[in-house]
């Protein structure tokens, strides 16, 4: 599997360094058409060299997109880990079973997970394969805790989907909340100048006249 996937994220890299350097050559030669004098390419160059900085350090969307999947897919993973250590299933094939099930992003990671602790690693290293996904260092912290007894890790599971569920629903009612500001604030800066215009500006133009 690794072996078909390299190429493939091979030339998704390349492909994301040539966007990269089209984006900074396109800014310095629009900094430096803009200035239009001759340091105008000085300053081209440099605005060529921060954006090719700027984007290199920020994070490709496909990432931030399977870090979103797997923490949406995190609860349910829980679940089904719990359940098929309550079942007896072994630690590494309890994640092999939940990776085979689930497959996406965290899928992906468990199977990494199942296939370190099957060859012998340590539980701290093996769940590390989890590290990048919000919410998930609890999922890590409980597994190294109780990596001697399959059961306790089930029950510690089992609380952390329901914890992790409801903390999925308070980040939703407050980005909810969030949106019904952003999208009342531009309605009122409309009708802030009509307010002004219509109720206030006659009120003190009346006032002004009887005190002059």
């Amino acid at each position: 599997m690794s072996s078909s996937s390299s190429p493939a994220s091979a030339s998704a890299e390349r492909n994301a360094r040539r966007t990269r350097w089209l984006l900074a050559v396109g800014a310095g030669l629009a900094v430096a058409g803009f200035v239009g004098t001759w340091w105008g390419g000085l300053l081209g160059v440099a605005a060529g060299v921060g954006a090719e900085r700027f984007l290199r350090r920020r994070e490709p969307a496909r990432v931030r997109q399977e870090r979103r999947a797997a923490a949406a897919d995190l609860p349910l993973g829980a679940d089904l880990l719990a359940a098929a250590l309550r079942a007896g299933a072994p630690v590494d094939g309890a994640a092999a079973a939940v990776a085979d099930a689930l497959d996406g992003p965290l899928g992906l990671r468990l199977r990494r997970t199942a296939r370190s602790l099957t060859l012998g690693a340590a539980p701290a290293e093996a769940w590390a394969h989890l590290a990048e996904i919000p919410g998930a260092e609890r999922l890590i912290a409980a597994a190294v805790r109780t990596s001697a007894s399959g059961g306790a890790l089930a029950g510690a599971l089992g609380r952390l989907a329901d914890d992790l569920r409801a903390d999925r629903a308070v980040a939703v009612e407050a980005a909810a909340q969030r949106a019904g500001v952003l999208i009342v604030l531009p309605l009122g800066l409309c009708f802030l100048p009509a307010f002004l215009l219509a109720g206030l500006v006659p009120v003190l133009i009346a006032v002004l006249g009887d005190v002059l």
